[in-house]
């Protein structure tokens, strides 16, 4: 019956896909739903942007094991980032009428710029996409008992049918759909926990052996406060200048939409994935018979708890949220790098690429990302947690600085601009190799994006100076 119910959820999703694919009739309607969307709707996909697997299942397994200091990058960092992208990106580049976040380098610095970004984001998404398909590999699994190789391959058709119909019009439906699904299953999960707990006191003495396991602040030690400055910068400035942040905030039908969505998504993912955290701990303390050993047994501490302990309609409503949110996070996230590799590769190399053709291509290019990154999910035995990390850390060492310094500094450069994307990612690469302790790799390859920044732009406004006074 549980499987019935669950099938019969994805299926649907196929029959939203299929009734928004009559309202694409361009690129930028299958990319952007035609920067149409009203303030709910825009708000409601902007929350949905990470609301998915490393939500649900992977901090609440970093949770259980150490409080507060283990989950300040998911999900304390993912929501300083929406909220950065409406204080700081969501209005500048609004305005420009943009379609991917490539074009951006365009205009601001030159079409090489535009190439290096777009070569640079699509394999940052890689490691995202698998960690969505390895969670619904594995909840399929617990529930049907499925081989999870199966479960991913199942999921992945799924969600890349429905995006190939409707894109970015199919997600901004489904995700509202699943919003909501979300919210009522997580709370009524919450609430008979909370009160058999016996509240917050119950909570505090549960964890009294645990002095650590509250503290927001970081440990006033170098180490200490470098690891608690790389948590929250890993999303939190990471993934700004990410191609599904950007395709969720410039579908909202109007600049101040747009700000005011990504304000609401940061409040409402601050609240709301604080359940999820709830949920984990509520079903260590109250079902220790549950399996704890592994870092998979934490990351299915929850979906294990409501098949064993909950009740045929929980179970449904559940895992219906379950799948709900990593259909929202994987059909966005494989929506992104295709759209970068049509707009911003083949159309750079093909400027007359006509737009029924561009948008075949970004088709195609959504089948072979789904099946890349499928592949990537079987191969590679990563936590989803860590998958998410990965990904973010990608773009903070390459397209961060790039993106601030073209906005707020007049004279940041293309030589600049360029040094910093290839910088910061060489030295993060290396530091990676040589896995350096003083720092990590991610705060190397930052400070590397920022001095590449400034020296080749300086250099390059210096050599403009001569030339003039010549």
């Amino acid at each position: 019956m549980l499987l019935f119910f669950i099938s019969l959820y994805l299926l649907l999703n196929i029959a939203v896909g299929a009734w928004a694919a009559r309202r694409v009739h361009s690129a930028q309607d299958f990319v952007l739903a035609g920067r149409r969307l009203p303030l709910a709707l825009a708000a409601s996909v902007t929350f949905a942007t990470w609301f998915g697997s490393e939500t649900i299942m992977g901090a609440p397994a970093k949770f259980v094991e150490g409080g507060i200091p283990a989950v300040i990058e998911e999900p304390f960092g993912a929501a300083l980032c929406l909220f950065l992208v409406g204080l700081l990106v969501a209005r500048p580049l609004y305005r420009l009428n943009l379609t991917t976040f490539s074009d951006y380098f365009r205009i601001r610095f030159g079409r090489s710029a535009e190439l290096l970004s777009a070569l640079l984001v699509i394999p940052s998404y890689f490691s995202w996409i698998a960690a969505q398909f390895i969670a619904i590999g594995i909840v399929l699994k617990v529930v049907t008992g499925i081989d999870q190789a199966y479960g991913v391959i199942i999921s992945a058709a799924i969600v890349m049918v429905y995006t190939l119909l409707g894109g970015m019009w199919s997600i901004s439906v489904t995700d509202f759909l699943h919003n909501a699904v979300i919210v009522v299953a997580l709370v009524i999960v919450a609430v008979p926990l909370w009160q058999e707990l016996g509240g917050w006191e119950a909570i505090q003495q549960r964890t009294a052996g645990k002095p650590q396991f509250w503290r927001f602040a970081p440990e006033w030690s170098f180490h200490g406060v470098v690891e608690y400055v790389a948590a929250w910068i890993t999303i939190g400035l990471g993934s700004m200048p990410q191609q599904d942040v950007f395709q969720r905030v410039m579908s909202a039908k109007s600049e101040s939409v747009a700000v005011r969505s990504s304000f609401i998504a940061s409040g409402l993912y601050l609240t709301v994935a604080m359940i999820p955290l709830f949920i984990g701990l509520a079903a260590q303390f109250l079902h220790p018979d549950l399996p704890m050993a592994t870092d998979q047994d934490r990351q299915l501490l929850i979906p294990n708890m409501v098949l064993q302990h909950g009740n045929l309609a929980l179970q449904i409503l559940f895992f219906g949220a379950v799948t709900s949110a990593i259909l929202s996070v994987s059909s966005g996230a494989i929506l992104a790098p295709a759209a970068v590799f049509g707009e911003n590769v083949v159309k750079f190399l093909k400027p007359d690429l006509s737009d029924k053709s561009l948008l075949l291509t970004i088709r195609l290019a959504v089948v072979v990302i789904t099946a890349s990154c499928v592949w990537m999910s079987l191969a590679r035995d990563v936590s989803i947690f860590d998958l998410v990390g990965e990904s973010s850390a990608f773009s903070l060492v390459s397209l961060f600085v790039p993106l601030l310094a073209g906005i707020y500094w007049r004279r940041a450069t293309l030589m600049g601009c360029l040094a910093s994307m290839a910088g910061g990612l060489l030295v993060w690469v290396v530091c990676l190799l040589l896995d350096t302790q003083t720092l990590p790799p991610m705060i190397w390859g930052l400070l590397a994006s920022i001095t590449a920044m400034l020296v080749g732009s300086l250099v390059t406004n210096v050599m403009s100076l001569r030339d003039v006074r010549r």
